[in-house]
């Protein structure tokens, strides 16, 4: 398979498993490959590296990967962003692609589908979005997620414009929902 150009990749994911797992498969497709736990590391390693593409995990330690997409394209505004999730959502897609990622992508997904994925041209979102409606758990999820982005992190905040005790929104978080 060609890279069409990219011959480096940042993998940005908080399981350190699979972001080891998936840069030794990349490296192994012949692309250098640098694993980031986190956002503090991605921008680093984004600072030192400066890759042709990011794979951005979408869920980093419970709280949006999205709002990084600014600062990386800040620092490369040509790097080819793919947001992975195994939280895939509508709104979410729409959202990943409106702060400049290239695609979006749902857990779980072959090193075929990522590569594609990174270099195919853009696809309108709802391509890669669940046929199954989701459940009011996930949608709960899902909206509490996109309110947190909206509020930068920000948990009192986000319990204000969600009406909400900030306590019941902290065990919310606490919560992963049900893969569908």
């Amino acid at each position: 398979m060609t890279t069409s150009g990219i011959r480096t990749v940042l993998v940005v994911d908080d399981d350190p498993a699979f972001n080891r797992i998936l840069c030794r498969t990349l490296s192994h497709r012949g692309l250098e490959c640098i694993g980031a736990l986190d956002g503090s590391m991605a921008l680093q390693e984004m600072r030192r590296v400066r890759p042709d593409a990011v794979i951005l995990d979408l869920n980093l330690a419970g709280s949006s990967g999205l709002p990084l997409i600014a600062p990386l394209r800040e620092v490369r505004a040509d790097t080819r962003i793919l947001v992975l999730t195994g939280y895939a959502s509508i709104t979410t897609a729409v959202d990943a692609i409106k702060l400049g990622a290239h695609q979006y992508l749902a857990k779980p997904a072959d090193a075929d589908s990522i590569l594609r994925a990174l270099t195919d041209a853009v696809t309108a979102p709802c391509d890669t979005a669940p046929v199954e409606p989701m459940s009011v758990d996930r949608l709960e999820w899902e909206h509490i997620q996109r309110v947190l982005a909206e509020h930068q992190g920000n948990i009192s905040a986000t319990a204000r414009a969600l009406k909400m005790h900030r306590r019941t929104l902290q065990r919310k978080l606490a919560k992963r929902p049900v893969k569908e």
